[in-house]
């Protein structure tokens, strides 16, 4: 059976690594830890196909060590109580390298397990992940461990990837390879970062163009295979929250565009509630008393959209996320529930003033007899100044306008009443 594409182009040294130039170039921390052969325990963190397997086999090869793999999506305890079976053995005289592939799997008692052993040396761990460690892994373990976290890869560096994928297959068939600078830009800006997915678009294309003469791969082709491997992700996985933090800061950042790309992200990936969700939280938190208005016509979208469903909610929401983009944005809502709540965590605060209550009658013992509460109806210009905040607080400010038409003209009205 012919071995994958992306499996023929894996790197054997560190120097054929593409990206990840930040702990890899010459001089860098991890680059430098692997020269030494003096290998500490790893956790590898970072997006699919963007080298961390490949990184760790070159280690596991250049170290001398028994090198024994696991995938935590299908080891057991089993699995790994046979490996430590092997320690002190003559086949690991030298010592055990494990590589431990997707590590937020294992359970906290199986993470446990290894622990005692990684901390004695008698395993080295090099442990990798598509999750944040901090949140999945077992804090004894990554205390004994240095983490490296592997970035997504250029489009530049995925098209180098590609382009020996090009010449390899064009030596095995013996036959040109006709593809397009703009086909190859075009495969690595699809696969957004991960070498795997390019590789694997690229080896769809060359199979299905392939004729007895030559491999050319057309446009429409192209396209074609593109389209049926629309982009996906895990809704689970840190991409996700990516996605959405980058869809609301473009809303919030007033760029049209990019909140309308991030959109269709989210809703090629069938994820409406995210996209409804953190649409409404912008409109209030971002957009605020700068156009109060947006906020019913934002939910009237967001109910339309689930309402509707797929593919047709992509035709609200797109209205209500231009809408959001494109407003004037204010946070002063934002930042006065936030510094109130603050105080309040705080312990800040105290009574309600008598006045306020919602009482009617005094004790013997009152100072001040009588509830005093002034009604603002009764007065001119339905205001009346008293005192609100409790006593500790009375001067506390909370609120201040904000330079937008809609504060400045309340502003101004309320100016003019209190004066």
């Amino acid at each position: 059976m012919a071995s994958p594409l992306a499996d023929k182009l894996r790197p054997t040294k560190i120097e054929e690594v593409f990206g990840q130039k930040h702990i890899l170039a010459d001089g860098k921390v991890l680059r430098r830890i692997i020269d030494s052969k003096q290998i500490p325990n790893l956790i590898f963190y970072g997006p699919s196909g963007v080298g961390k397997t490949t990184v760790a086999n070159i280690i596991a090869e250049n170290c001398g060590k028994k090198l024994c793999y696991l995938n935590a999506t299908t080891a057991s305890t089993a699995d790994i109580k046979e490996i430590i079976s092997t320690i002190g053995t003559f086949e690991s005289s030298n010592g055990i390298l494990l590589y431990l592939d997707e590590i937020q799997y294992f359970n906290k008692k199986q993470q446990q397990i290894l622990l005692s052993y990684i901390e004695n040396g008698d395993i080295t761990l090099i442990a990798s992940t598509t999750e944040n460690p901090f949140f999945y892994v077992y804090n004894a373990i990554i205390s004994r461990s240095t983490v490296f976290e592997f970035k997504t890869l250029s489009r530049e560096d995925i098209m180098g990837v590609i382009n020996r994928g090009i010449r390899l297959i064009s030596e095995e068939k013996g036959k040109p390879i006709n593809i397009s600078e703009d086909a190859v830009k075009k495969i690595a800006t699809s696969a957004n970062g991960d070498v795997r997915k390019s590789l694997n678009t690229l080896e769809l294309c060359l199979v299905t163009a392939e004729t007895s003469r030559d491999i050319t791969v057309s446009d429409d082709l192209l396209e074609e295979i593109l389209a049926s491997n629309s982009v996906r992700y895990d809704r689970e996985g840190d991409q996700h929250y990516d996605i959405i933090s980058a869809y609301q800061k473009s809303m919030r950042g007033s760029d049209p565009d990019a909140a309308i790309y991030y959109l269709g992200r989210l809703l090629a990936a069938g994820d409406l509630p995210s996209a409804c969700r953190r649409l409404l939280v912008c409109a209030n938190e971002d957009v605020g008393l700068a156009y109060p208005q947006i906020i019913p016509i934002v939910k009237a979208a967001v109910d339309t959209a689930m309402m509707v469903g797929l593919p047709e909610a992509r035709l609200p929401l797109a209205n209500a996320v231009i809408l959001v983009a494109t407003s004037p944005k204010s946070v002063t809502a934002h930042d006065a529930i936030n510094a109130a709540m603050a105080d309040i965590e705080r312990g800040i605060g105290g009574d309600i003033p008598r006045h306020l209550q919602n009482k009617h009658f005094d004790g013997e013992d009152a100072e001040i007899v009588g509830q005093h509460y002034k009604y603002p109806h009764n007065f001119k210009g339905h205001y009346v100044n008293q005192q609100y905040l409790p006593d500790e607080i009375k001067n506390k400010k909370y609120y201040n306008f904000g330079d937008n038409k809609f504060e400045q003209s309340s502003k101004e009205y309320w100016d003019k009443i209190k004066r």
